[in-house]
């Protein structure tokens, strides 16, 4: 029996959620997003039975889980034409950071993205920045938070590799003063697109989109077994996480207080993301083909050329920065002359040199979608996202087919013909010990 996807439910027990928030922000009502141990942040209708609120069908417009479309002029004279087809519109290209240099270690990359929303908020009126941060109840949890200083958007600086759903507020900023700021992952840039063209205020305050590259977004398992490997069995205890951020890439850094004594550990970028979070990322980013912000006026991430960088993780930061927007351009032009950016202009090769897997992936995403209409799976569909010109140029015979099998064995393996059960999961109280059995 073919798995039907028709309203924002069936999105998320397919398995073709990206944990956005905006269907909740857009049917507050009706949706309400929970976090599901291994799966990540999810929609639920909040009564039984198909929905009635007619915003749940405007919910599914906004949803980047089912559906991406590029719609802007390709034909764009100012454009990289060397870059539209793997990387989305590319209007320049910078290198740099923060010039607050406490700002730009605290950051993950260079700080570009923390700067630039401090600029918008002190020189250009904007009214706030809508982001996500550390739960103060719970850290290792994430929540939407609208920053509207410099003091709080640094306390809430560095990666967050776990579940987050930035755009479940987005009626904040329809009901800001002023524009706002919202930095996200790409699909929740690509959802506040949606977003605002169905809704007029929101189109009206949104004033910049930054995106943060992302490789996909890991469960909050993935931290509860970095936490257990770190030596922390009782979340209750745990005080802070950073994944980033203090150097870079910086270490992944956890603070909890047990038996009344204060205790920290580490590991390094390689030990957590490399070796824990990235194995637990959810179904949905191993089927997307934007990884870099295709979808915003600026885009900010990692310029991993840079070959001393894995080896030495008290390097300051330094952020790599796409302009994809003419009001992105102007943004960033005021934010360097006011001297919030410390950037140089560089050459269309170093965005491929600094993200060399990309295309790569970009190219097994089309096989990946295939193989799952093949076997009867649910899939996004994306329109004007060039895939397939990848799978034949830049992966060898061993990964063309690795693409194929890999999908085939993954359909059964993670059931994705079948619904899965989405059980909200609730922080545990009272001392009682952390378990990874995916249970709650």
């Amino acid at each position: 029996m073919k798995l039907n996807v028709l309203n924002i439910q069936d999105v998320a027990e397919a398995q073709l959620c990206t944990g956005c928030g905006a269907c909740a922000s857009i049917s507050p009502d009706e949706i309400e997003m929970i976090d599901v141990l291994e799966h990540g942040r999810r929609p639920r209708f909040t009564h039984s039975g198909q929905p009635t609120d007619p915003r749940s069908d405007e919910a599914m417009k906004v949803c980047p889980g089912i559906s991406l479309e590029h719609t802007y002029d390709q034909s764009n004279p100012k454009l990289k034409r060397e870059l539209i087809s793997g990387w989305g519109p590319v209007l320049e290209l910078w290198e740099g950071f923060a010039s607050d240099q406490s700002l730009r270690k605290a950051g993950s990359s260079g700080g570009a993205a923390s700067a630039l929303s401090i600029f918008a908020i002190e020189q250009a009126k904007f009214h706030g920045l809508l982001h996500i941060a550390a739960r103060p109840d719970v850290p290792y949890l994430n929540h939407t938070v609208m920053s509207t200083s410099r003091d709080e958007i640094f306390a809430a600086t560095g990666s967050r590799y776990a579940p987050a759903s930035p755009c479940d507020s987005l009626h904040l900023i329809e009901q800001a003063a002023a524009p706002c700021v919202l930095i996200g992952k790409p699909c929740d840039i690509a959802a506040a697109d949606k977003a605002r063209k169905i809704r007029p205020e929101l189109d009206k305050n949104l004033g910049l989109t930054i995106a943060v590259f992302c490789a996909g977004t890991p469960s909050t398992k993935g931290t509860m077994l970095m936490l257990e490997k770190m030596g922390f069995n009782d979340p209750t205890q745990i005080q802070s996480v950073r994944y980033r951020g203090n150097g870079w890439p910086g270490m992944a850094a956890v603070t909890a207080e047990v038996d009344g004594v204060p205790k920290s550990k580490e590991f390094t970028y390689k030990q957590s993301w490399g070796e824990i979070l990235q194995k637990h990322r959810q179904w949905r980013c191993y089927i997307c083909p934007d990884h870099t912000g295709e979808f915003a006026d600026i885009a900010v991430g990692d310029p991993w050329y840079h070959d001393a960088v894995p080896d030495n993780p008290d390097e300051p930061g330094r952020s790599l920065v796409i302009v994809r927007t003419e009001r992105g351009r102007v943004l960033l032009k005021r934010a360097m002359d006011a001297g919030y950016l410390t950037l140089e202009q560089v050459e269309p090769k170093i965005l491929p040199a600094s993200q060399p897997n990309l295309l790569r992936t970009r190219g097994s995403v089309w096989a990946r979608l295939l193989t799952l209409r093949l076997l009867g799976a649910p899939a996004p569909k994306f329109k004007n996202i060039p895939m397939a010109r990848f799978w034949f140029s830049a992966l060898g015979f061993k990964e063309k087919m690795q693409s194929f099998i890999g999908t085939a064995k993954r359909v059964y393996r993670k059931k994705l013909k079948e619904r899965v059960r989405l059980d909200a999961y609730e922080p545990r109280k009272n001392g009682s010990t952390l378990t990874t059995s995916g249970k709650i």
